[in-house]
């Protein structure tokens, strides 16, 4: 078994209690409102727009021994540059004033998986920022083409406002093969092992901000 097949399949329980979050139930049978999917696109704003300093983060404090990792960072960086942009875009696609929301808080557990993230690259390792990748492109990529569909035949709304869910697809298989190329290069036992753990984490502060989820947090922004 190689590395990254070992970090699905030990991390396997988390990704359900994710998957089994009640909004994304509700989405995959239409049961969505405007509400909701504005609640996930301003939450997905809050913490996407760290994204490419959490990289640059962990660029920086990679030791040159991991030199051929810190490339890859900076092609990852290449690729998510101006995401949170497109999530703007999408909501503003919605009829929601995408100002407002630049300037609205993130939620409680947005703000603690985000924090999170920071402390896990600034204090702890860097290399444990790819649990958090490996959560976030692992379940867009099961789940974003359909919960694309199921929302818009729902809601009835334009294609331009599914720009960040059709984006990390069906269509970002070419990137989700790169980070397993990526993982199985990572040898060392103890890197390997706070990657796990990390993953554990972030799948549980990733399923807390959808479980927290509600139309109330997008009236608020």
């Amino acid at each position: 078994m190689n590395f990254f097949e070992k970090l699905q399949n030990e991390t396997a329980q988390e990704r359900q209690y994710l998957l089994s979050s009640p909004i994304i139930r509700r989405c995959m049978t239409g049961e969505i409102t405007l509400d909701d999917y504005v609640a996930f696109l301003t939450q997905a704003y809050h913490h996407v727009k760290h994204t490419v300093p959490l990289l640059m983060a962990v660029g920086a404090r990679l030791p040159e021994s991991k030199e051929w990792l810190r490339e890859a960072v900076a092609e990852y960086i290449e690729e998510e540059l101006g995401h949170q942009e497109w999530i703007l875009n999408d909501i503003a696609a919605c009829g929601v004033d995408k100002e407002q929301i630049r300037q609205s808080r993130p939620s409680l557990a947005t703000e603690l998986m985000v924090a999170y993230a920071y402390d896990m690259v600034s204090r702890v390792e860097p290399l444990g920022f790819f649990g958090m990748v490996h959560v976030l492109e692992g379940t867009s990529v099961t789940t974003a083409d359909a919960a694309a569909d199921s929302i818009k035949k729902a809601l009835k709304l334009p294609d331009r406002a599914f720009t960040y869910l059709r984006s990390h697809g069906a269509l970002d298989q070419e990137h989700v093969k790169f980070f397993e190329d990526l993982m199985n290069k990572i040898s060392d036992p103890a890197d390997r092992d706070q990657i796990i753990h990390s993953a554990k984490v972030f799948y549980g502060l990733y399923a807390n901000i959808f479980r927290t989820l509600t139309p109330a947090l997008a009236r608020a922004a």
